[in-house]
């Protein structure tokens, strides 16, 4: 069973499956593995998520790290490690969820803006930081906290990425990125999201030698 280490070094991207279906998951994560995609994320403000994350993760749980996104709560943590994910990502820092996340061994990226709470996600346990918006934290922002941040800490910055954004971030001293909606949109066909992630996947191996 892949985990988190062996997922990111494969493909330093996360998968944000927001809103799909649960009659659409399988053919959509089966897309995103054929194309090298080992980390998925099922937001839980999408319907039917646990319904989703299982049905992926009994399916492709030997090959791909499947989870949550949107994590607001602990109880969701237990919810999504009973419906076999093992990620749990949130847009957010709370200490309560990490603590969760860490005690049931699942993988926990939290969402951060700022060096306080980046140092502090840090110092609860985070395996990877969420930097979210990155609309808001810009490039340059992601170079001042890569400064005075650990060097092993990785940076994933989330929303609005596309495949010609990724350069200057990566630049900037991102190590990863999220991709949302410019990977997956509520409706796409499995043929779009694998068009789709070919291009993503096409500049992660020129960015990170994947």
């Amino acid at each position: 069973m892949i985990d988190f280490e062996e997922g990111f070094r494969q493909l330093p991207l996360i998968a944000i499956l927001r809103g799909i279906q649960p009659q659409e998951v399988l053919a959509t994560v089966e897309s995103l593995v054929d194309a090298g995609f080992r980390l998925i994320e099922i937001p839980l403000n999408s319907p039917d998520p646990f319904t989703s994350i299982q049905r992926a993760a009994d399916a492709f749980g030997d090959i791909a790290m499947i989870g949550a996104g949107t994590v607001l709560w602990k109880d969701d943590v237990e919810r999504t490690l009973n419906a076999k994910g093992r990620l749990i990502v949130a847009p957010n820092f709370d200490k309560s969820v990490g603590e969760a996340a860490i005690a049931c061994g699942a993988t926990w990226a939290p969402g951060v803006a700022t060096p306080t709470e980046a140092f502090g996600a840090l110092q609860a346990g985070a395996h990877a930081l969420k930097i979210f918006p990155a609309e808001m934290v810009l490039p340059a922002g992601i170079k001042a906290m890569r400064a005075v941040l650990p060097s092993s800490a990785r940076l994933l910055p989330v929303g609005g990425i596309d495949p010609e954004s990724m350069g200057i971030y990566a630049a900037a001293g991102a190590n990863g990125f999220g991709l949302g909606s410019a990977l997956y949109r509520p409706g796409d066909s499995p043929s779009d999201t694998s068009r789709k992630a070919g291009a993503f996947v096409r500049s992660a191996k020129s960015l990170f030698g994947v």
